[in-house]
């Protein structure tokens, strides 16, 4: 049961209110003033406060500012009730970060309709998404975003890559979002000599190619498929109007990419300090978790070794000598190109 904080001085119209709001279910905490409303609000933690603006002892302009302040109620739904209508007052409201504002008198229908609505928008950017291209359909969808779907699913098209063969390259004006249909690519940077550091393996249904569509800048990163693939396209200009017009979109597709950023921080941070045999053990967990399958008995996987020095990022040689050393450690087992890794929790501690 969702609960409700109602700020209201005047007795009538708060009893009045909270008879609405329980009967259609809610859970409901009254305050007859802004400074005892403000106490409640820390202390009950309600999912949504609605707060009349002018009351003694403090405004409901105070109550949203210090409310605003404090990270446990700074993101709670706050709809402002007034007698006013003067547009300077609703305009002053909304820049302070209320949500909605409703005018009085009211009736009980637009009430619960801007509850429910304010309710719903922060389900939806607490609800997790899997991130990849039926994670962006399920947001899309939940977020009222239905026809821009339909549009965005008919506009799709599917291309086939040969292994080696290049996606997109950096420096490059993106044009579409990808999504992985079939196979494997890798994103990478090359240096002045022309040296891979690969950033990432996408694997089917991951998408790539995002972050510089909503930067609006050139890749930043090459791409290119490690074996043959089938990729889904998604226009930009259809990607970028839906995430541009619908504001609660856009807002939890960049929650969900954010964790690119933090990948990427994280792989510089081990590449900075991390020992050759901490990178290589890192390496081969990475492909392990693309190339083999939860259900797999076997832990064989088919590796370049030109792809394996580059996700480490170690020279070829080195490589080469770190895997001879797991072989010999009995960690891994190489076999006609094939590196089946035979004790993968030592691995996992190694790389700890």
């Amino acid at each position: 049961m969702k609960k409700i904080l109602l700020i209201e001085d005047n007795t009538e119209i708060r009893e009045n209110i909270a008879e609405i709001l329980e009967l259609a279910d809610y859970q409901v905490v009254t305050a007859e003033n802004g400074r005892l409303g403000v106490e409640k609000a820390h202390f009950e933690k309600p999912n949504l406060i609605i707060c009349d603006i002018m009351m003694p002892i403090m405004d409901g302009y105070g109550v949203l500012h210090l409310l605003s302040k404090t990270p446990d109620t700074a993101n709670v739904p706050f709809i402002f009730l007034t007698a006013k209508a003067d547009r300077s007052d609703f305009r002053k409201g909304m820049e302070m970060g209320a949500d909605d504002y409703i005018t009085k008198p009211f009736d009980d229908v637009e009430l619960l309709n801007a509850i429910e609505s304010r309710l719903k928008k922060v389900e939806l950017l607490q609800k997790n998404y899997t991130q990849d291209l039926v994670g962006l359909d399920e947001l899309i969808s939940d977020a009222g975003g239905e026809q821009e779907l339909k549009r965005l699913l008919e506009s799709r098209e599917v291309r086939s890559y040969k292994k080696k063969s290049e996606v997109f390259r950096e420096g490059d004006y993106p044009l579409y979002l990808f999504c992985v249909i079939k196979g494997k690519i890798k994103t990478f940077k090359t240096n002045d000599n022309g040296k891979e550091l690969i950033i990432n393996i996408y694997d089917k249904n991951d998408y790539l190619g995002y972050v510089d569509l909503l930067q609006e800048s050139n890749y930043t990163e090459s791409a290119s498929a490690m074996e043959d693939c089938e990729i889904c396209l998604i226009p930009k200009n259809d990607f970028n109007n839906l995430v541009h017009k619908n504001r609660h979109v856009a807002q939890k597709f960049i929650q969900l990419l954010s964790n690119k950023i933090k990948t990427n921080e994280e792989q510089l941070l081990k590449l900075a300090y991390n020992s050759v045999r901490k990178r290589i053990s890192e390496a081969l967990l990475k492909f392990h978790s693309h190339l083999v399958k939860e259900d797999t008995v076997s832990n064989s996987m088919k590796i370049s070794r030109e792809d394996l020095s580059n996700v480490a990022g170690t020279s070829l040689e080195t490589a080469i000598r770190t895997l001879s050393d797991f072989k010999d450690e009995k960690l891994i087992e190489i076999e006609s190109g094939k590196i089946t890794i035979l004790n993968l929790e030592k691995l996992k501690r190694l790389k700890n």
